[in-house]
């Protein structure tokens, strides 16, 4: 496999970064990158780490990074995941409410820490940074019970406190959409079965509208609808192919859809071949009237949906 870090590669500008990766010979891995500038989203990052779980170490392979800002990746643990060492000497600092470097989840116990260590990036008080938590849970609890994924999840974010916007990327290398949602729905390809999943209610789980008391299919909704309130940016690449959210004209009312299609947005079906799921969301924290309106659905949906499976725990058989 080969993978290019570009001088720049942001949810914005990432199909050529996504075009260049070349999936052929899955034994080893080899990795360049521009020799002037390197300035990317998480989700890139989680990408190449990912792919370093796959590979033996002496199988990878990668150039020495001479571009100075090459000190962020030292930073977000990146050699530190492919088991390189950078020859970069780097001050660390306390990256609380900054950014949580590249982390693996394979268990409960290790999303629990992530969450704990994300929550001060998001710089919102507590009923507001709630739901944003309950999501991102929902989406790497997702990769850990049906991805079928033996490194689990890649997870990284980042705080920029310029722009007020926290970037987050969740990576895997597992089964991928299609196979998942195949489980109960007819997806014919990897574009198709994206769409299934960025509908609310949709679950490989389940056949059933609505999902389940344990799965009921809106944590890919609700992270899209939160990037599409704050007009920003959401990707899903799996398979061969990607769905990403444009940001929509601020003129506009703001209407949620339930199918992905109706959104602005584009998408791709003849990308490289990503065995598994990236998905990388930007998301801007001003709390402006619909985000806080939104956040507030979403905690209510969160809440009824953990007293309902509260209820399905202790209901106890009726013996006649």
């Amino acid at each position: 496999m080969k993978i290019y870090l570009p001088h720049s590669a942001f949810l914005g500008n990432i199909d050529p970064f996504l075009a260049a990766f070349d999936p052929s010979h899955k034994e080893k891995l080899e990795i360049t990158a521009n020799k002037n500038w390197i300035f990317v989203h998480p989700v890139v990052l989680a990408m190449v780490a990912a792919l370093g779980l796959t590979v033996y170490r002496k199988n990878i392979k990668c150039e020495k990074i001479v571009a100075r800002s090459g000190h962020y990746l030292e930073r977000m643990g990146l050699f530190k995941f492919l088991d390189i060492k950078s020859g970069m000497k780097i001050t660390e600092h306390d990256p609380s409410g900054r950014f949580v470097p590249l982390t693996q989840i394979k268990t409960s116990e290790q999303l629990t820490k992530f969450l704990t260590e994300m929550i001060p990036l998001l710089h919102l008080e507590p009923r507001h940074a709630e739901p944003i938590k309950y999501i991102i849970s929902e989406l790497v609890r997702n990769v850990l019970e049906h991805a079928r994924a033996p490194q689990g999840a890649i997870v990284s974010a980042q705080y920029h406190a310029k722009n007020k916007t926290i970037r987050i990327g969740i990576v895997d290398r597992g089964s991928g959409i299609k196979s998942t949602i195949n489980q109960s729905w007819d997806a014919s390809n990897d574009l198709e079965a994206i769409k299934l999943a960025l509908m609310p209610g949709v679950t490989g789980t389940t056949k059933r509208e609505g999902g389940t008391e344990q799965n009921a299919g809106a944590g890919l909704f609700f992270i899209k609808s939160i990037a599409y309130v704050n007009r920003n940016f959401f990707m899903i690449y799996s398979g061969n192919a990607m769905y990403k959210l444009l940001k929509r004209s601020g003129a506009k009312k703001i209407m949620l859809h339930a199918n992905p299609n109706l959104d602005r947005h584009s998408e791709r079906n003849n990308l490289p071949y990503w065995d598994g799921t990236a998905v990388g969301v930007d998301i801007s924290l001003d709390t402006t009237q619909e985000f806080t309106a939104l956040l507030d659905l979403i905690r209510d949906t969160y809440s009824e949906a953990v007293k309902e499976r509260k209820r399905n725990r202790y209901k106890r058989a009726k013996f006649i």
